[in-house]
């Protein structure tokens, strides 16, 4: 650890771990009641599990990057924050926050819109608790005589990130306009600036695992962003296919995300060129399996299984189905979740001075998580292609196919058994490193 403001990006990923443990509890709920088992709908039904299990999603991931970039910006920019109580600060005001939001869900204070449903009195909290961390980040890299590439990126996939989420507060009784602004936060941030940020801190990692030069590295930063931009922003045409929108949506969107996979396919590529280039012997190889495995899974989540079902002709029998669960899930994991593992993997050591990055529990971790969420994948994918031929092709009513398909639940109920003994793993060597070094 070389800075002293790196020490909060600690408290960052330890409420990271604690928020991703209780989406996993939301999750298992919803699964026992898929499966028929809903024992506890008088007091957490369906639809408050999932609207937390979204949440908490949401919560756990910008947790995760608000800790990296307090662990990235002051070790790019060879500069401290302006102000370490701020920043702690803002991190309690973002749990205050949050923690209301989500026991508001239980008791239907919420707007009902879906991965938007955070009560408009806590949007504005959310907006000021945003700004104080922008400014925090933004002041360490405008005082410092050195801007990289990477906090660059970063920097300003931040900033969009919150100024995208502007438009989800627009106020308006139209259905179709609240859907078609509600996608400008939702898909522009997980499809869009998102990958900005992912770019930006696996750009970090590898220029610290691999050893390969910065200069190269960078580069094949700006590639990424290109490919983000050229198809991130058009390809959230796939969302207003049947939301009552001009039906000029139907080819912009189809065409732009058949080349969203490029920017994931890109970034594969990406990192497994840097690997094969770099000669530095292997301190952490539990972070670069991490990284590397962000990178592949996250072309197979959102790249290949957003590209199979995102086209029009094939849109029309799927949306709200359960394929779009199969994708969803496989590509929060790949892109965005094994990637704030990896960063905080990497991270860890240094900040605790403890080597305990590559051991056998660290190893389980990896290798059942990924395995058990190939399986709820495949899972999700059964289930999905069931629903879509009794419920869209047969016509059976839509209760009576979730009665068909219970059994499919029971099969991803058990590899997410699986997926959460890895959890539980990483958590549990999180713990084990213990709190940051005094120095």
């Amino acid at each position: 650890m070389k800075y002293q403001s790196q020490k909060v990006a600690y408290w960052f990923f330890a409420v990271c771990m604690l928020l991703f443990s209780l989406q996993l509890v939301y999750g298992f709920i919803m699964a026992f009641a898929h499966m028929g088992f809903d024992g506890l709908h008088a007091i957490i039904p369906f639809n408050t599990a999932r609207a937390t299990h979204t949440n908490l999603l949401v919560m756990w991931l910008l947790s995760g990057f608000m800790g990296s970039a307090y662990y990235i910006v002051p070790e790019e920019s060879e500069s401290e924050l302006p102000s370490i109580k701020l920043a702690y600060l803002q991190l309690i005001a973002f749990v205050i926050v949050g923690v209301t939001a989500i026991i508001g869900f239980h008791f239907n204070w919420w707007e009902g819109r879906k991965f938007l449903e955070i009560p408009r009195p806590l949007d504005y909290l959310v907006v000021v608790d945003v700004l104080l961390f922008i400014y925090l980040i933004g002041m360490t890299i405008w005082k410092s005589p050195k801007k990289t590439t990477t906090a660059m990126v970063l920097f300003f996939g931040l900033l969009c990130a919150a100024l995208l989420y502007l438009p989800g507060m627009i106020n308006t009784d139209n259905q179709t306009l609240d859907s078609y602004f509600r996608w400008w936060v939702v898909h522009l941030w997980v499809e869009g600036v998102w990958e900005l940020i992912m770019g930006a801190i696996l750009s970090y990692l590898l220029i610290k695992l691999t050893g390969v030069d910065r200069e190269v590295i960078e580069k094949w930063l700006y590639v990424i962003v290109g490919f983000t931009f050229l198809s991130g922003i058009l390809g959230t045409g796939h969302h207003y296919y049947f939301i009552g929108t001009p039906k000029y949506w139907l080819m912009v969107g189809g065409v732009f995300s058949a080349l969203e996979p490029l920017a994931f396919l890109g970034m594969a590529i990406y990192a497994i060129a840097m690997m094969r280039q770099g000669g530095k012997p292997q301190e952490n190889k539990t972070a670069m399996a991490w990284t590397l495995g962000c990178s592949v899974m996250s072309f197979v989540g959102a790249g290949f299984l957003g590209f199979a079902h995102t086209l029009p002709q094939v849109n029309q029998w799927t949306h709200g189905t359960l394929v779009t669960a199969m994708h969803g899930h496989m590509a929060f994991w790949g892109a965005y979740a094994m990637l704030i593992l990896g960063i905080i993997t990497y991270a860890m050591p240094h900040l605790t001075g403890r080597k305990l990055q590559d051991t056998k529990l660290n190893s389980f971790a990896f290798w059942t998580s990924n395995i058990g969420m190939i399986g709820m994948t495949v899972a999700f994918a059964i289930a999905g292609i069931a629903q879509v031929y009794l419920e869209r092709k047969l016509g059976m009513d839509f209760l009576a196919v979730q009665k068909e398909i219970e059994v499919h639940f029971l099969g991803l109920t058990m590899a997410a058994c699986l997926f959460t003994a890895g959890i539980i793993a990483f958590v549990w060597n999180f713990i084990k490193f213990g709190t940051p070094r005094t120095s």
